[in-house]
């Protein structure tokens, strides 16, 4: 027990009978040099590790960020270049392609066309050449319906003199009829 009254004198006011921190320690007046002394060596002690650590880590990888956004800008800007020639190369072909096209569609036009009045041509010919044989058959048909109306008004004609009582010949009738049928 006679390391109890040392504690006492050592601590002060600030410990009671058994040992234990009256309140809050941090608070104790006659602790404070104490507690100032472990506040600087403990604020030096981060002081120089931040300083001489953390720092220098830091301020290196902000260059090496710095760094690569400059290349990655400038490899930006170097695929924006490219991008612009493409797009330039892509427009120049295209016209080009459309202009091949409308040379491939005028010469198609131009071969369906020269198709066409071929095929108007014979189409022509062969309307006329059908025309004509038609012309052909209708005249002889219009020929032989003359020629059968002729027939049949000489006898009518001579059917209807018999019928009224008069006599007519063949020569008489038939001048009669044909003068009718000339208008």
């Amino acid at each position: 027990m006679s390391s109890e009254p040392y504690l006492e004198e050592a601590a002060g006011v600030c410990v009671n009978s058994h040992g234990g921190a009256i309140g809050m320690p941090q608070l104790c007046t006659e602790w404070f040099p104490n507690q100032i002394f472990w506040l600087l060596v403990a604020l030096v002690a981060i002081y120089l590790i931040v300083t001489r650590v953390a720092l220098p880590r830091i301020g290196a990888v902000l260059a090496e960020r710095r760094g690569t956004i400059t290349n990655d800008l400038a490899a930006a800007e170097e695929l924006k270049l490219r991008a612009k020639e493409a797009e330039a190369e892509y427009n120049k072909a295209l016209a080009t392609a459309r202009e091949d096209a409308g040379k491939i569609v005028a010469a198609a036009k131009a071969d369906i066309q020269a198709d066409l009045d071929k095929a108007l041509a014979k189409a022509d010919a062969d309307i006329d050449a059908r025309t004509a044989v038609s012309e052909k058959r209708i005249a002889e048909i219009r020929a032989g319906a003359m020629e059968s109306v002729t027939e049949v008004a000489k006898d009518t004609a001579k059917e209807l003199v018999a019928a009224l009582g008069g006599n007519a010949d063949a020569r008489s009738i038939t001048a009669a009829v044909n003068a009718r049928m000339k208008g």
